[in-house]
């Protein structure tokens, strides 16, 4: 009886085989050439929808910020000071509009007393420059995922390599290979508020360079296979000054990275600073992979395209990056003072990543949430291995007109356990970010070597 079920399950079971294969062939398949010939018609020229959605709480693309207005500097110049809320969700509205909510903001408003949302007029002001334009049509023809469903592949220059995503593994590539400019340069702060008003200020030069982001870049051989060039010079507190941290990203493996310790004069290779290891000066309340909402290889996770959704996110955050604004004024016991986050209507593309079977990862699981419009990543809800909740993730967007593009640089990351918060990323004091400085000269490939680390810290 068994051998016959057995035998009469095999043609099924084929089948299922060959309808599994085909969808993985389909799922990697190049897009199509209808596909691409709406790029820059129905589609944004990046892959978002152009058209308003249902109800006009989410206008049409016309374009972006394109023009650079008088006066304008990153923190200087607010384009749509003029704007007011339209609402503002707290504790007890939240399940009105759960559906327009992750999980974690839900969590912060019913967690933290006086925590809210203020939503104001959606604005799409992520400009595409036309290199970038062309640029995502031509990958979008040939970049694929490596046979081992992580690696990127035939991705040509500066662009989306996946205009049309039919994974979740090609979503993550969108955010990590998406334009921000050539590279850049800042004083920035990290801040751990403490309950009594008081706040610990981690100091830092960082640098960054996007190599991809080079118009002139025709391929992946171009640049080294280099994703990305991170460089940090601690600045405070005291006992942390002159340390140094360098991390290089790539396409096609896990990361680099060095570590320069003032007291040994020496830089040491560091292959553990990766992944959930911890970042020091922060508690145990920040982990490596999460600089800049998600940094280095995906390998760890098994990504699901859970699909598109309309959802209340930071957007123009202009207020937030405000100069005249002081740390002290923005920083609350519990959470970043709600006076200074924008949020706004817009379509979010949502990918749910599993840690795979054979690794491991202090997140079981994460869900991230990526704006149509730009691919930049600004919500991330994290959850431990019992599947509770854990970390909470917020970024930040503005367009920056002088680089034809969206920034996402400030991030906040809340911990529910611990009942703390982090703020990264937030230009110190007085400090304004320099978006062009790979563009223009300041900052090059030379900036993120290790002998360039150790020259720096002996100075």
């Amino acid at each position: 009886m068994t051998k016959t079920t057995s035998k009469s399950l095999r043609p099924a079971l084929l089948g299922m085989a060959i309808a599994a294969l085909f969808a993985s062939k389909v799922a990697l398949a190049a897009a199509t050439d209808a596909e691409v010939a709406s790029l820059g018609k129905t589609l944004t020229p990046i892959g978002a929808e152009v058209a308003k959605n249902a109800d006009s709480s989410i206008p049409a693309w016309a374009g972006g910020m394109t023009q650079v207005p008088a006066g304008w500097k990153p923190g200087k110049l607010d384009p749509f000071k003029d704007d007011k809320p339209l609402f503002s969700i707290d504790a007890s509205n939240v399940d009105k509009y759960a559906d327009k909510l992750s999980a974690g903001q839900v969590a912060l408003i019913k967690t933290y007393k006086g925590y809210r949302m203020d939503v104001y007029p959606s604005r799409r002001s992520c400009p595409v420059p036309d290199f970038v334009a062309a640029q995502t049509k031509k990958n979008a023809t040939t970049a694929k995922l490596g046979a081992d469903g992580w690696q990127l592949e035939a991705v040509q220059g500066a662009g989306i390599p996946f205009p049309f995503p039919k994974s979740g593994a090609e979503a993550m590539w969108n955010y990590k290979l998406r334009y921000t400019g050539q590279g850049r340069r800042a004083q920035i702060s990290a801040l751990m508020p403490d309950k009594d008003g008081s706040y610990v200020e981690n100091k830092q030069w960082a640098y960054e360079l996007y190599p991809f982001n080079d118009p002139k870049v025709t391929g992946p051989a171009d640049v080294g296979g280099v994703e990305s060039k991170l460089l940090y010079d601690v600045l405070s507190p005291a006992s942390r000054a002159g340390e140094g941290y360098l991390i290089h990203a790539y396409i096609d493996k896990p990361q680099d990275a060095w570590i320069y310790f003032p007291g040994q004069r020496r830089v040491r290779r560091s292959p553990t600073f990766a992944y959930d290891n911890p970042i020091a000066g922060f508690d145990n309340l920040y982990f490596v992979d999460q600089i800049n909402m998600f940094t280095g290889a995906i390998d760890r996770y098994d990504y699901k395209l859970v699909g598109k959704k309309e959802m209340f996110v930071p957007y123009n955050t202009y207020k937030l990056i405000d100069k005249s604004n002081k740390f002290k004024d923005m920083l609350g016991p519990d959470y970043v003072n709600r006076d200074f986050i924008r949020y706004e209507p817009h379509r979010v593309w949502v990918v749910e990543a599993t840690v795979k079977g054979d690794k491991r990862h202090s997140f079981a699981k994460r869900v991230f949430h990526f704006d149509e419009d730009s691919w930049a990543l600004l919500q991330v809800d994290m959850y431990d291995a019992k599947g509770n909740l854990w970390r909470v993730q917020e970024g930040s967007l503005w367009a920056a007109p002088d680089v034809g593009a969206c920034i996402t640089y400030e991030t906040q990351m809340y911990d529910l356990v611990a009942r703390r918060y982090v703020t990264d990323n937030w230009t110190a004091e007085g400090e304004v970010i320099d978006l062009t400085a790979a563009k223009e000269g300041r900052v090059n490939a030379a900036t993120f070597s290790p002998d360039e680390m150790r020259r720096r810290g002996e100075r």
